[in-house]
């Protein structure tokens, strides 16, 4: 032992009785360089060897050496430096390897749908499992896998068979063999929604229009088609032709002096929602109202007579704002968008007798819609009178939504929706069977790619068929009123699949901005189905954005986007200015479709592609494909089109400054968005959930907090409907230009503070924690 306390001795020069002992303790503010000395006598070794006191205390002093002690210091805090460079070069490397799997631009060594962390954020060992997919891989294999022949196939399954009527035997057949194909494709979880609905069916005997002169009754047509939830009554009055029934068509009727209070309107098909058409004739005081097929938009279709509903709204209109999944457990009240008039679709032969028979003054040469003899109205002196008779009756029926999922393996109370009416008036291809046939493919394809090629989606996907869509997407709505209080937390994002083949030279596109991006990435790696050497982003050029068309009431993805707060992407084609005649129809069958265009199926191929890129890397991808910027963008083009208003606005002692102030906080609160993303670490899954829960939210913060859902249930005020919305905003303070006198100054007080208080609350929620939000305001 004393050769070895003289070997010590000899290595710290000269100092066996002491040791330096050195520990590297974290600080709590995150500096690891600290270091730690700890001088402790060899006393305490001393009584374990039963060393005599005496020798101790006879010991002299130690001697300390500083420049050994300054070496030692400087040697541990070099391995330190070195241990922390090596760390971050490693962590760097493998974080370049994630983003390069992220955007599909490089070779990868990581799966991006791997967490390298527990749920603590303590690191894991890496554990072989199976094969890794990329997303340019992921993205190759879902077009590989969907078939032309099986789409066809999901098609045929309408042939031969001649309406499916929601709640009747071949909706529910339908339904039943949907939720059959979702059990074999081995999805995760198969289940229904029942709703008790009410609704209006065709009555005993067809409804009327007449034609009375002279005291003579002249029956002008008893069409089979009917318009849902029209008034049932006899009224006669004077026919007024007001174009499309657009209230630019209405101001042109007022400009010529002619009064429309008493009278039945006429109006031609397209632009707007039959609804939306009825509901602009009730304000201008008709008693009824008459729609048809204008020749030079629906060609072939002289004799056709197409259904509809009048209702202005969505959902049961007998339970508005609450779930029917039974009638006695509400009030009886009815949605203040029924029509309160009657109404009625008739054929173009029909509109063309009528107004030969009327004698006043010529349409406008871009009215005439292809009908020969176009008349706005009969002469001041004719006694000629239009009688509509409308009995239709009114039915209790059960629907069936049907549902299946594939479970998300991180996130699974995360979910993308998929959805497609199921139910139609007629054979309904078109309507109906396109969008159906391409959810059961993508359900196919996609549960393939989990069970047999080792996906595993972060988030789940939902598919949805859904029933009474012609009745104004009555089964989608009650969905979302039935489970409002969680679906605008849990999904974040709605495909709609409808109508998505109605043509084959055009591309229409209905969306939330915050989708933009990502169906801008998806476009550019979609062929073209009309020409194969390129892709569909080449067909819509890079300022397709201006040609995005707004949803309308009756798109299923309305609901979803302006009640609920919930992304939404509607993707099609179409041919513009021919638009394809049978929708709505008896005559929507396959053969018509068919005869639109040759390329149905490699169309359907590229629109299931497009709705299955997006769904999969929506549930792919770490952080949430949702592009928040693009709503400072908006704002900012509402500022510029409000901006000549100010001077006017000053006039009636009002300011646009602090709706100015709200549109700047949501900027910089996107801009702090972005940096907490851009900042933070993609494999902590409690931080990368946090971030895209706060993306998630931001289509929902749009939604007005300072109105009812009940009483205005289409909040949103982008895409909602009512004097809320940001365009009513603009649309009142045009009329200050026109006409100063006509405008409430009340109205536009509370219109401008709605706008003003919801931006501004949109921006508190993006920022995230109440000490970070801007109180400028």
């Amino acid at each position: 032992m004393d050769h070895a306390r003289a070997a010590i001795s000899n290595l710290f020069g000269g100092e066996p009785t002491s040791y330096t002992r050195f520990s590297i303790a974290r600080q709590m503010d995150g500096d690891n360089s600290h270091v730690e000395m700890k001088l402790a006598a060899d006393d305490e070794e001393g009584g374990e060897m039963e060393r005599p006191e005496h020798l101790h205390a006879s010991m002299p002093p130690p001697r300390r050496n500083g420049k050994n002690l300054c070496f030692i210091i400087m040697a541990a805090v070099l391995l330190l430096l070195i241990g922390f460079v090596i760390g971050y070069l490693s962590y760097r490397g493998r974080m370049q390897r994630v983003n390069r799997c992220l955007d599909g631009s490089g070779n990868c060594e990581m799966t991006p749908t791997a967490s390298y962390f527990s749920d603590d954020g303590t690191e894991e060992e890496e554990v072989l499992g199976p094969r890794i997919l990329y997303w340019p891989e992921l993205r190759n294999m879902l077009s590989a896998k969907l078939s032309a022949v099986r789409l066809e196939t999901n098609l045929r399954q309408r042939e031969g068979k001649n309406s499916f009527e929601a709640g009747k035997f071949e909706d529910e057949s339908t339904a039943s063999y949907i939720h059959d194909q979702f059990t074999t494709f081995r999805l995760d979880d198969v289940w229904n929604d029942e709703h008790y609905i009410r609704l209006q069916d065709k009555g005993s005997s067809n409804n009327q229009v007449s034609v009375i002169e002279n005291g003579l009754e002249e029956l002008l047509e008893t069409p089979d088609a009917y318009v849902a939830y029209s008034k049932n009554d006899t009224v006669m009055g004077k026919p007024i032709y007001v174009n499309y029934g657009q209230k630019e068509d209405f101001q042109q009727i007022r400009n010529m002096g002619v009064p429309m209070n008493g009278t039945i309107m006429i109006f031609r098909a397209g632009k707007i929602t039959l609804a939306e058409k009825v509901a602009n004739a009730r304000e201008e005081g008709a008693v009824g109202a008459l729609m048809y097929l204008g020749p030079s938009d629906y060609k072939n279709t002289d004799l056709l007579v197409p259904f509809g509903h009048a209702h202005l709204g969505t959902g049961d209109p007998f339970t508005p704002g609450f779930p029917s999944f039974n009638h006695t457990q509400f009030p009886p009240v009815e949605s203040s968008g029924l029509p309160r008039i009657p109404v009625q679709t008739i054929s173009s032969q029909a509109a063309a007798a009528l107004f030969r028979k009327m004698d006043g003054e010529k349409c406008l040469t871009e009215w005439r819609s292809g009908i020969t003899g176009c008349k706005v109205t009969v002469s001041s002196s004719s006694n000629l009178t239009v009688k509509l008779t409308v009995n239709n009756i009114m039915v209790d029926r059960k629907i069936l939504n049907i549902f299946g999922v594939i479970k998300g393996f991180e996130e699974p109370d995360r979910y993308v929706v998929l959805g497609a009416q199921r139910d139609s008036w007629g054979p309904g291809a078109a309507k109906a069977g396109v969008g159906t046939a391409i959810l059961l493919e993508l359900a196919r394809v996609i549960s393939a790619m989990v069970k047999n090629d080792d996906y595993k989606p972060r988030r789940s996907i939902i598919f949805a068929s859904w029933s009474a869509g012609e009745y104004g997407a009555v089964g989608a709505t009650e969905w979302l009123e039935g489970y409002a209080t969680t679906l605008h937390a849990k999904a974040f994002t709605y495909i709609n699949l409808d109508t998505a083949v109605l043509g084959s030279k055009h591309v229409k596109i209905s969306a939330s901005p915050l989708l933009y991006s990502l169906l801008e990435t998806t476009m550019k790696r979609v062929k073209d189905p009309l020409m194969d050497s390129r892709y569909l982003y080449s067909r819509v050029g890079p300022d397709w954005v201006k040609k995005v068309v707004p949803l309308d009431l009756d798109n299923a993805a309305f609901p979803f986007l302006a009640y609920s707060g919930i992304p939404v992407v509607s993707f099609g084609f179409y041919d513009e200015g021919d638009e394809y005649s049978f929708l709505d129809t008896t005559q929507d069958t396959l053969a018509n479709l068919k005869g639109k265009t040759d390329k149905l199926y490699p169309l359907m191929h590229a629109a299931a592609e497009v709705a299955g890129q997006i769904a999969l890397r929506l549930t792919h991808d770490h952080e949430l494909f949702l592009d928040f910027d693009r709503y400072s963008e908006e704002l900012l083009s509402f500022q510029e089109k409000i901006l000549p208003f100010d001077s006017k606005v000053k006039e009636l002692g009002l300011t646009l400054k602090w709706l100015f102030y709200a549109r700047g906080d949501f900027q910089r609160a996107a801009a702090a968005l972005r940096r907490d993303i851009a900042n933070s670490d993609r494999e902590n899954r409690i931080v990368r959930r946090a971030l895209n829960d706060r993306m998630m939210k931001v289509e929902y913060d749009f939604l007005s907090p300072y109105l009812s859902p009940k009483d205005a249930p289409f909040r949103h005020i982008f895409f909602g409907k009512g004097s809320y919305t940001l365009q009513s905003l603009l649309e009142n303070l045009e009329q200050l230009g026109v006409n100063k006198d006509s405008v409430d100054v009340n109205e536009l007080k509370e219109q401008l503070a709605l706008a003003t208080w919801t931006i501004k609350g949109a921006a508190n929620a993006l920022v995230g924690d109440i000490w970070n939000t801007d109180n400028e305001i």
